[in-house]
C-alpha cells in the first residue's frame, strides 16, 4: 500500500482546487458520454479481446423512475477496463493479483470491466440495480469461454454462498464472477455475500473480510447520487479496515468530466471520508490522461 500511495504523488488537499484544475483543461465534447445509445449490440475490443456487448436503447429511453443509465455503455468503461486489466501501478504494487477480490459499483449491463479483469483475479463481484442483471448475465456468458459453466447471481436481501474460484494460469472460467443487486439508496452492505461481511469472531486468522479493490466507472452524474454512492463506498471499505488496517480496501473511481458543480460535490463528500489521490498521467494510458475528458481517482478510507 505504501508503494502505491508513494507513486500517486501529492494527495488531493482541496476539492475546490482539484475541480478547478481539472475543468480548466481542454475537455473534448463527448455529449453525455454514451458510446452509441441507439445500438442494441456493440462490438468492442478490450485488453486484446473482441467483445460483443448487448445493451438496451429502449430501456434507456423509458420512464423508469429508479434510473435507466445502466442500460447502455459509457465511453469511460472500456477505456478504464483496458487500463485496469493491464500491467499497471495496481498490479506492480501487489494491490491487484491472482488472490484479489474486486467489487464493482454501478456496473451497468455491459460487464466489460468484469470480463477484462476477472481472468486475472480470484473473485469479481459486479453490482447494480436489479434491472440490469439479466442483460449483464447475458453479456458475461456470451463473452466467456464456452465451457465456463454457470455464473452466480445473488438474490436481493439474501447472502450468497462463496463459490470457490476456478481461476488458473492458463485458462479462465467465468464462475469467479458474481452478479448482485445493490441499490445504494435502498440496500445495506449486509446484502453482500457472506464471505465479505461475515462476523469477525467466526473467521480464522487467515480469512480477511471485505474486498481488496472497489471500482466504479461513471457513477457520478447528478447530485442526488453523490451521498448514497460515497456512503456505500465507505461502508464496503469499512468491512476491511475493521480487521486489517495494513491492507485497506482501495477505492478507484473513473469518470467523465461533465459538470464542475457535480464533480466538486462528489469530491467534497468523498474527501470527507477518504484520503484521495488523482492517478497521475505517467501511470495511465493515453486515453485517460489530462485533456482526455476523463479522470481516475484513488481513495483510501480515513482511519
Amino acid at each position: 500500500m505504501e508503494e502505491l500511495l508513494a507513486s500517486m504523488g501529492e494527495q488531493v488537499a482541496d476539492p475546490q482546487e482539484e475541480a478547478f484544475l481539472l475543468f480548466s483543461q481542454s475537455i473534448p465534447s463527448q455529449s453525455l458520454g454514451f458510446i452509441d445509445p441507439k445500438a442494441s449490440l456493440l462490438d468492442i475490443c478490450v485488453a486484446g479481446r473482441d467483445l460483443s456487448i448487448h445493451q438496451s436503447p429502449t430501456l434507456l429511453s423509458s420512464n423508469r423512475k429508479e434510473g435507466t443509465t445502466g442500460a447502455v455503455v459509457w465511453r469511460v468503461t472500456p477505456l478504464f477496463a483496458e487500463w485496469v486489466a493491464s500491467l499497471n501501478i495496481l498490479t506492480r504494487t501487489g494491490i491487484l493479483g491472482s488472490d484479489s477480490i474486486v467489487l464493482e459499483l454501478g456496473c451497468g449491463v455491459s460487464g466489460i470491466v468484469a470480463l477484462a479483469l476477472a481472468p486475472h483475479i480470484k473473485k469479481y463481484v459486479a453490482t447494480d440495480q436489479d434491472y440490469v442483471l439479466k442483460l449483464l448475465m447475458q453479456n458475461i456468458v456470451d463473452n466467456s469461454p464456452k465451457d465456463s459453466g454457470s455464473i452466480s447471481r445473488g438474490k436481493k436481501h439474501q447472502n450468497s454462498k462463496h463459490r470457490k474460484s476456478s481461476v488458473r494460469k492458463a485458462e479462465w472460467s467465468a464462475t469467479n464472477v458474481e452478479l448482485l443487486s445493490l441499490d445504494w439508496e435502498l440496500d445495506s452492505v449486509s446484502t453482500l455475500p457472506s464471505f465479505l461481511v461475515q462476523d469477525q469472531a467466526s473467521k480464522s486468522e487467515e480469512t480477511v473480510a471485505g474486498v481488496d479493490v472497489i471500482v466504479a466507472c461513471d457513477c457520478i452524474y447528478n447530485d442526488a447520487l453523490v451521498e448514497p454512492f460515497v456512503s456505500t463506498c465507505a461502508q464496503i471499505c469499512g468491512l476491511r479496515s475493521s480487521n486489517d488496517k495494513q491492507n485497506p480496501t482501495v477505492c478507484i473511481v473513473a469518470q467523465q468530466l461533465r459538470s464542475a458543480e457535480v464533480f466538486e460535490s462528489w469530491l467534497e463528500s468523498f474527501d470527507s471520508l477518504f484520503n484521495v489521490w488523482r492517478i497521475p498521467d505517467d501511470l495511465l494510458t493515453d486515453a485517460l490522461k489530462a485533456n482526455s475528458g476523463f479522470v481516475v481517482h484513488v481513495g483510501v478510507l480515513r482511519s
